[in-house]
């Protein structure tokens, strides 16, 4: 029986399974978002028939991270309750599949949309992508995993001067750095990424499933040891002023004035 989705939907063309985001125009992840992904992917992954996947969204947003207000419902709350503490578990599942994504990158890809968006194994983005890990801008310890994926990308240098500022990278400064690997105009992404996936899908698929696991390898475990590391330190820090003060910052779009408690 075909698995019914709310949040996403799933295409397959040839060898190319394409699963997309549909919660327009900022696309937040919550508990039920990341669960279906993670469903799509690995029954793309027990199909023979599916040699690579594309990950894509709707709405002028790849994945605008956590809906902060709506942050007392419990599910896309600030990462450390009970509901996202499972939330970012279930998310290492997605590290876990064995054929290779490749994500498309239309627009802002912030805080837990990031660590989606690095999940796969490439990113294709446009001049109007814009990637930003804005958790210390909330007062905040990053999440998702990113403080395994992020270095491996861009080098612990770069990845800490991301982490620390909370700045928006653009398309082209991301390519730049190594955080995505193709430009195109915001028109082409999904179909660019698409080609990309098809030129995988090409290759000998046990070839590159047994290189790809290489080339990954202890990269899930890694980002499921950092998982448990960043939730206890969002734990504490969610209890903070400056946590407060950043949220409250954020909903009114302005600088934060933190006080460090």
């Amino acid at each position: 029986m075909t698995k019914t989705f709310t949040s996403i939907g799933v295409t397959t063309s040839g060898h190319v399974t394409t699963v997309e985001i549909q919660r327009p125009p900022n696309n937040f992840f919550d508990i039920v978002l990341i669960n279906e992904i993670a469903d799509a992917f690995e029954a793309a992954d027990a199909d023979p028939n599916v040699r690579a996947m594309v990950l894509a969204a709707q709405g002028k947003a790849f994945c605008a991270g956590a809906d902060f207000s709506r942050r007392n419902t419990g599910e896309t709350a600030a990462p450390a309750e009970g509901p996202v503490r499972h939330l970012y578990k279930e998310a290492v599942r997605l590290f876990r599949i064995r054929k290779p994504i490749v994500a498309a990158v239309q627009g802002a890809a912030v805080g837990g949309g990031l660590g989606l968006a690095l999940m796969a194994d490439f990113r294709v983005t446009c001049a109007e992508g814009r990637f930003s890990a804005n958790f210390t801008r909330l007062g905040f310890h990053p999440g998702f995993g990113l403080t395994a994926t992020l270095p491996r990308l861009v080098g612990p240098q770069q990845a800490s001067l991301l982490f620390y500022t909370g700045r928006r990278v653009a398309g082209e400064e991301a390519v730049r750095i190594g955080l995505a690997d193709m430009l195109v105009p915001l028109a082409e992404v999904r179909s660019a990424a698409q080609a990309l996936a098809t030129e995988i899908a090409q290759s000998a698929p046990l070839a590159v499933a047994s290189t790809r696991e290489t080339m990954r390898w202890g990269l899930a475990d890694a980002v499921e040891r950092a998982t448990e590391r960043e939730l206890v330190e969002q734990e504490w820090l969610r209890q903070t002023q400056d946590f407060k003060e950043g949220i409250k910052a954020t909903a009114e779009r302005r600088l934060a004035n933190f006080q460090g408690r």
